[in-house]
């Protein structure tokens, strides 16, 4: 979904005279990682930073409801012929954390995780993901409830709850074979917390050019009500709230804890 293209060049093969070794893309490690935080933290605009609260549990229990995050905003903007050296960019990859503008109204910012990029196959049976034929390995995905639903967790089926226009034109489109195949230019995305999660199942695919950017570090995590969260003001309750329980409602151990996504394959 974040898209670069390759250019294939079809030639007579020569023979080489030394075996070049193999060009892996430079991968974003712990020590950079905390560069790049130190660096948002520093210095940091809104083009290169973004702070977010999460409001609901969706994210359970990767992220918590009160989690305050600053958003790299760096990590998949296209790299430049220095920059990307400096600070590898890479695309949305199955499960990356990402932050995105909801499909169904851009004024709202959703936090989820990416399960199937560009070709990708998914399906859901009995509540276990289905990537491209094989049972995949979720170790981050929370069940709430026991029940089977018929739509949420048999997934793609006859819808059971109303759902955006877009997740029609999803299962409408997009269904072969009875499995969702991801199109090009989107993402496929899914919250940990997965029998209560507002996701693609309901609004459908996450174009490429909603994506802020991903996750970085929580940097203050607050025990609070989604009612206080959720509201762009600050209520006078949530102030009180604050000056009353600051001590002993932040969850200090998630205190400048990095946020990384999991390898989904």
């Amino acid at each position: 979904m974040d898209q670069d293209h390759d250019q294939v060049i079809v030639a007579e093969e020569p023979r080489p005279e030394r075996e070049e070794p193999p060009y892996h893309t430079p991968q974003r490690g712990f020590i950079a990682e905390w560069t790049v935080t130190i660096i948002l933290l520093l210095f940091g605009t809104t083009s290169l930073v973004q702070a977010f609260v999460i409001p609901t549990g969706s994210m359970e229990d990767t992220l918590l409801i009160g989690d305050h995050l600053l958003v790299d905003k760096l990590a998949f903007a296209p790299g430049g012929p220095v920059s990307k050296y400096v600070i590898p960019y890479t695309e949305v990859k199955r499960g990356d954390i990402i932050v995105f503008r909801y499909p169904v109204d851009i004024r709202q910012t959703f936090v989820k995780r990416a399960i199937g990029v560009p070709g990708d196959r998914i399906r859901l049976v009995d509540k276990k993901l289905i990537l491209n034929g094989h049972p995949a390995v979720e170790p981050y995905v929370y069940h709430k409830t026991e029940y089977t639903d018929s739509y949420r967790d048999n997934f793609p089926s006859d819808p059971n709850v109303h759902v955006a226009d877009s997740a029609i034109d999803m299962l409408t489109n997009h269904v072969q074979n009875g499995e969702v195949v991801v199109p090009p230019g989107t993402v496929f995305a899914m919250g940990d917390n997965r029998d209560s999660s507002l996701d693609s199942r309901y609004w459908g695919f996450v174009p490429r050019e909603n994506i802020i950017g991903k996750p970085l570090v929580i940097y203050w995590s607050y025990d609070a009500p989604t009612d206080a969260l959720a509201d762009p003001s600050i209520s006078i309750d949530h102030i009180v709230d604050l000056v009353t329980h600051f001590p002993t409602k932040t969850r200090w151990k998630r205190t400048f804890r990095l946020i990384h996504g999991y390898p989904l394959n």
